[in-house]
């Protein structure tokens, strides 16, 4: 037998990042997890010095080389949370991280990344685009600014929009594609997370989630992304460059049946 693979997953010590760590576990490979609290590297990716202490310590404790890179971190939007450090967590954090790492991802065996997108991205009302513009212009302090002004509901998928946009315009170019890394991203839908259920507590946010359609009838869980995640990692996904898979029991296509696919011109 070969090596075990080397995965980094962000957001490792809960919801969807710990069904992963749980399932990568299972089948042999070895997780280096990053998190707040209760993971092998203590890093806050809201920061600058947070991404670069835990991409220097992922290049300490790999040796140089990864073969797969989840980036669940993120926060949810919540009416009492800034904007701004939503921006900083969920779009700059996990950029820094897929730019930072991709070195390591270079020198892995068919490696893999996949961002963490939502699919409230496309479902939710009212994005505010110049957040989404400032992030990928890589502006963070104008970023902040208009997530400030936006409020952290409306800036949650403005980020993750950003997050699904920078995934389709990089994964194609010779530093990811051309240097054989598979660059993807998923967009979940409602899963029963420690986040969703802080959305569903809150009185403003809880009957407008409760309201969204979801055709399956139920909520997503954790080991269902954790399932989808693997397959992504492994060889039979190989094909797979700047996909943008939608996992949430059919609600994007119930209420936008029309919008994709889109034929070009």
């Amino acid at each position: 037998m070969g090596q075990p693979r080397v995965i980094v997953v962000t957001g490792a010590s809960s919801g969807m990042g710990a069904a992963t760590v749980k399932r990568l576990h299972a089948q042999g490979d070895r997780v280096i997890g990053i998190d707040l609290a209760e993971a092998e590297i203590i890093a806050d990716l809201g920061i600058p010095e947070g991404r670069r202490h835990a991409i220097s310590e992922v290049a300490r404790l790999s040796g140089g080389a990864i073969d797969g890179l989840v980036t669940f971190a993120g926060l949810g939007g919540l009416p009492d949370r800034a904007g701004s450090l939503l921006v900083s967590v969920n779009f700059f954090g996990t950029v820094a991280l897929l730019e930072g790492l991709r070195p390591l991802l270079v020198e892995g065996n068919s490696p893999s990344a996949i961002a963490i997108a939502s699919n409230s991205m496309t479902c939710q009302p009212g994005v505010p685009t110049d957040v989404v513009e400032r992030c990928l212009e890589d502006d963070e302090e104008g970023a902040r600014r208009a997530a400030d002004l936006a409020g952290s509901i409306q800036s949650y998928p403005a980020s993750k929009l950003a997050i699904a946009r920078w995934v389709r315009r990089h994964a194609p170019l010779p530093a990811w594609a051309g240097a054989g890394i598979a660059l993807n991203a998923i967009a979940p839908g409602a899963v029963e997370t420690p986040l969703l259920e802080a959305t569903r507590d809150d009185p403003l946010l809880g009957p407008l989630l409760e309201a969204f359609p979801v055709p399956l009838g139920r909520n997503g869980t954790p080991d269902e992304l954790a399932g989808v995640v693997a397959f992504l990692l492994g060889d039979d996904a190989r094909y797979f460059c700047g996909s943008v898979l939608v996992v949430d029991g059919g609600t994007e296509a119930s209420l936008r049946s029309d919008d994709l696919p889109s034929p070009l011109g």
